[in-house]
């Protein structure tokens, strides 16, 4: 807990969990912004209403929490890697390890940081993400009535929670990486480059890259969205939701394992 606590206090004065919390909430709101203009432009009366669901509630709960999601996903894989590499290329790791810090400890609890952060960037993203979507319904004139559907608020918890665990599973994957390459700038290439070899493999291998980590977790993450998430992948072939949970935790828990086993048998120079 106190090298947890620690990594929290840290995390916070990096830049890149800054960075990286502000990329998600502008992307969003341009997403947003290009969805607004798009259904104002929109002369077909049924494709316009069909943009509409975008800012349209109950359902732009869930469409926003999709969007995050899908911005989020690489963002996290960026981050885990971000941070992770920071320790070798700045020397902390070094540093903790030399006044006696466990190494196993100490990369389990950077990595416990980690998955925190990118849980409150979800939330963070998700209620800035509604907010504008609330902006953008007023502009087009949907009606806000649902927002307190409560079927809707009720799904949100679950929503979440797959959520919370495909980033999670991301942020791990790119810290893996990181700590393996000892790099920030080869663990984030290395983890963009398997993000996007993921998504163009499983166009042709649907049955073997859908229990892979990308493909699962977007298998977990999909898992209780209901009409309103028009903007799921319909490519290849995914994973049961259920049968997803296990797949992922068991890329998370295996990432992990291999950052701290790394880090017990480096050698740290320098």
């Amino acid at each position: 807990m106190r090298l947890f606590r620690a990594n929290l206090g840290k995390l916070r004065r990096r830049p890149a969990s800054w960075v990286t919390f502000l990329l998600l909430v502008g992307l969003l709101a341009l997403l947003v912004f290009f969805i607004v203009v798009a259904t104002r432009q929109i002369n077909d009366p049924q494709t316009a209403l069909g943009a509409r669901q975008f800012v349209t509630f109950p359902a732009a709960y869930e469409l926003v929490l999709q969007l995050v999601l899908s911005l989020g996903g690489l963002l996290a894989v960026t981050y885990g890697a971000a941070i992770a590499g920071s320790e070798w290329t700045w020397g902390t790791l070094k540093a903790a390890v030399a006044r006696g810090e466990s190494r196993v400890l100490y990369t389990a609890a950077g990595y416990a940081g980690v998955a925190f952060f990118t849980w409150i960037g979800v939330v963070g993203a998700f209620l800035a993400g509604v907010a504008v979507t609330v902006l953008a319904a007023l502009v087009v004139g949907a009606p806000l009535d649902g927002m307190t559907d409560v079927e809707a608020l009720s799904r949100m918890p679950e929503l979440f929670a797959r959520a919370f665990l495909a980033v999670s599973m991301n942020a791990a994957l790119g810290f893996a990486i990181a700590t393996v390459a000892r790099s920030q700038i080869a663990g984030i290439g290395v983890g963009i480059g398997v993000f996007f070899l993921e998504g163009v493999a499983s166009v042709f291998l649907p049955e073997v890259l859908k229990w892979f980590p990308f493909a699962a977790a977007g298998a977990v993450a999909s898992g209780t969205f209901g009409q309103g998430a028009a903007i799921s992948s319909g490519l290849g072939t995914r994973l049961d939701p259920d049968v997803a949970i296990p797949v992922v935790l068991a890329w998370l828990i295996g990432s992990v394992a291999v950052a701290c086993l790394w880090t017990e048998r480096a050698e740290i120079n320098g």
